[in-house]
């Protein structure tokens, strides 16, 4: 644990503000839900709150499922960085920030197809943006659940002959409303 320094009262309410560049840093935004964890020795840690997170080990076996399937690399991320990466790409993208043109992607639920052959390119994945040339070609379908865009389903191709279709648009699709499904139980 890390300490900044910063010291906050709690008010009358029972509330404590969380300083704008912390919030900014952890990318905290109005109405994210927060979980609180103590210890015996007084610590309060505030973490914040992922859903697709916690799906953790069921979520990389699907991912892992997408690839084996349809031999591209699937990732599957939250709001905030890459939960679950199947396929050669792994290091380049699990635990990482996602980009902000992902997070908008997310925030806009739809799903979106860049193939390389066509104007506009590929979406920047993670936060520093360089893995937008390495691929050729993406599916980017947003998770929806309970009417929240909790997060998204990626599938990508490194190789130039290949063009992500109805088959890939439907697959991404299927994966993302079975994982909403399975935050709701």
């Amino acid at each position: 644990m890390k300490a900044t320094g910063i010291v906050r009262r709690i008010d009358d309410l029972g509330r404590v503000v969380i300083p704008k560049e912390i919030r900014r840093t952890m990318r905290i935004r109005e109405g994210d839900p927060l979980e609180i964890f103590t210890d015996k020795d007084g610590v309060v840690i505030l973490k914040k709150y992922s859903p697709i997170y916690e799906l953790g080990n069921f979520a990389q076996e699907y991912a892992e499922a997408l690839n084996h399937s349809l031999k591209h690399i699937a990732c599957i991320c939250d709001k905030d960085i890459f939960v679950a990466v199947s396929g050669t790409a792994k290091k380049e993208f699990i635990e990482r920030g996602i980009s902000s043109e992902l997070e908008e992607i997310i925030n806009d639920r739809k799903t979106v197809v860049a193939n390389g052959s066509e104007e506009g390119g590929m979406y920047p994945l993670v936060e520093d943006g360089e893995d937008a040339s390495k691929y050729t070609s993406q599916v980017i379908v947003p998770i929806i659940n309970m009417g929240d865009s909790v997060g998204a389903v990626i599938l990508l191709s490194k190789d130039p002959d290949v063009s992500m279709g109805n088959t890939e648009i439907k697959v991404a699709e299927t994966t993302a409303e079975f994982l909403a499904r399975q935050l709701e139980q």
